[in-house]
């Protein structure tokens, strides 16, 4: 633990996992879409859903995605904002099961139609947990740079992720893998000590038996 695990981050509140922590989850996915969203469908669940409105949940999400920190003053105003930016969003209530008390679901797209679907919770004190990437288990703690792949379950690919990290010097923090059944679909969950060059990322795109790439840098 450090000092600003005991005075919670420098932020605009008033609570430090139902405001800064959704800031950051509203950022998180704007990040992982890497382009600006133009529609957002924001389910929240547990206290999110509950409690939400009070502590500017809402408001703090939607800052997020349009690209705000947990210090921007402009957080409070940021419904008007998205309106001025072009970002359509909406709201929903729901019951997302075995999930952290304060989760939302961000369901974003972007002006080519690119969509995705990102389910992440606030653990407090800021700190967030990725959970879902397009429906898929992950948790990610989003405080290193992290690979996502999604592949075909065959010999070789872990090798080829892990040899293409080693010739950029990338050190790797935390590797997990996951799968549906042998042979079927899988996915690695890598997280690292350095952010992660684009051009890694588009040799990966190129191996045969990867079918999606996502790069969340910090």
């Amino acid at each position: 633990m450090n000092i600003f695990d005991i005075l919670g981050p420098v932020m605009v509140g008033p609570s430090s996992s139902h405001t800064a922590g959704a800031v950051r989850i509203g950022l998180l996915a704007r990040r992982l879409l890497g382009s600006e969203p133009v529609r957002a469908v924001i389910t929240l669940s547990g206290s999110f859903a509950a409690t939400g409105v009070g502590h500017g949940t809402d408001r703090a999400l939607v800052a997020g995605l349009l690209g705000m920190t947990p210090d921007d003053i402009r957080i409070p105003d940021s419904f008007e904002l998205a309106k001025k930016e072009g970002l359509d969003f909406r709201f929903l209530d729901g019951n997302i099961r075995d999930a952290h008390p304060n989760t939302a679901c961000l369901d974003v797209m972007d002006a080519s139609g690119r969509t995705l679907e990102v389910q992440a919770s606030s653990l407090g004190g800021g700190r967030i947990m990725l959970n879902k990437l397009d429906g898929t288990q992950i948790d990610v703690t989003a405080e290193r740079p992290a690979l996502i792949v999604h592949n075909v379950d065959k010999p070789g690919l872990v090798a080829i992720v892990t040899s293409l990290l080693a010739r950029e010097s990338i050190n790797i923090a935390t590797m997990n893998l996951y799968r549906s059944k042998r042979g079927g679909d899988a996915v690695m969950v890598t997280e690292v000590d350095q952010n992660i060059p684009e051009a890694l990322v588009e040799d990966l795109k190129k191996v045969d038996g990867i079918l999606k790439v996502t790069c969340l840098n910090i």
